[in-house]
């Protein structure tokens, strides 16, 4: 039986830094390591004010951060992320899949990543494709906001 997968990929308002990094924290003790996501494209949705990753072509990437929780503090972090993430709305923000990333170190791991869910927004007015899959490169992308999402 293998370990539980305490690890999770974040791109945008979770990244260390960002506005929703104390969110992060609230589930306790976790390490945060440079990471690339291949296969995913990179949307900032304004005037929501944060990004939304979604299936993509093996061209695309996006840039985030792993963050690796202890195992004792792993369900107590989930419970957060997965409220900030909308996971249990109707209909759903974001759902949870498992997918495996490339740390800056050039190592490989399975990780867990919030997918937004609600497709239909990305053609909307406001939404902005993220060519580069860095979220920080999004045009009027705010680091101070509260924690709306």
């Amino acid at each position: 039986m293998s370990p539980p997968l305490t690890q999770v990929f974040v791109y945008g308002t979770l990244m260390p830094g960002e506005r929703n990094a104390h969110v992060a924290q609230r589930g306790g003790s976790f390490s945060a390591q440079p990471a690339t996501l291949r296969g995913y494209r990179l949307f900032h949705l304004n005037p929501e004010n944060y990004p939304g990753l979604t299936p993509g072509t093996e061209a695309d990437a996006v840039r985030g951060y792993t963050l690796t929780y202890t195992p004792a503090h792993w369900e107590q972090a989930l419970s957060f992320l997965d409220r900030l993430e909308g996971l249990h709305e109707t209909p759903a923000l974001y759902t949870r899949e498992q997918v495996q990333v490339r740390h800056d170190d050039g190592k490989f791991s399975d990780t867990w990543v919030y997918v937004y869910a609600r497709p239909e927004r990305l053609n909307a007015p406001g939404v902005q494709f993220i060519e580069s899959g860095d979220w920080h490169e999004a045009k009027a992308r705010d680091q101070h906001g509260e924690d709306h999402r």
